[in-house]
């Protein structure tokens, strides 16, 4: 059974850092693209950063490039998002997934597992 179990989230200031956490488990083989989206009720979900785990290549929404780093370690089956220069703007629930391919089509509908979710608050 395909388990994604998101750790990390919590509450910080404006400007601060968090790293989120995704360990998976239950595959024969490592899935090939993993990634991490955001949604805050009532909005769509949002694609934040993938990561290609066969060579670590890395993709990244608009919104969070250049503050946000994802990053693998294949010996613990682990991803992660170090979340730097946080915005109350980034308040949301977050996502670890899983996608088929080499992350080439990123959206939501493509996922083929998703982890519980792990909330992240940002205060001003």
């Amino acid at each position: 059974q395909v388990q994604l179990v998101e750790s990390g989230g919590g509450s910080v200031q404006a400007g601060g850092t968090l790293t989120l956490s995704c360990v998976y488990s239950g595959y024969t083989y490592r899935p090939s693209c993993m990634g991490w989206f955001r949604q805050v009720s009532g909005k769509e979900r949002e694609g934040v950063a993938f990561v290609v785990t066969g060579d670590g290549k890395t993709y990244y929404g608009d919104s969070v490039r250049g503050r946000f780093t994802a990053s693998q370690d294949k010996a613990k089956n682990l991803v992660s998002l170090q979340m730097n220069g946080l915005e109350p703007e980034d308040t949301s629930m977050y996502y670890c997934a899983v996608l088929p391919g080499l992350c080439s089509d990123r959206r939501p509908a493509q996922v083929r597992y998703w982890g519980q979710g792990t909330q992240v608050n940002v205060s001003p």
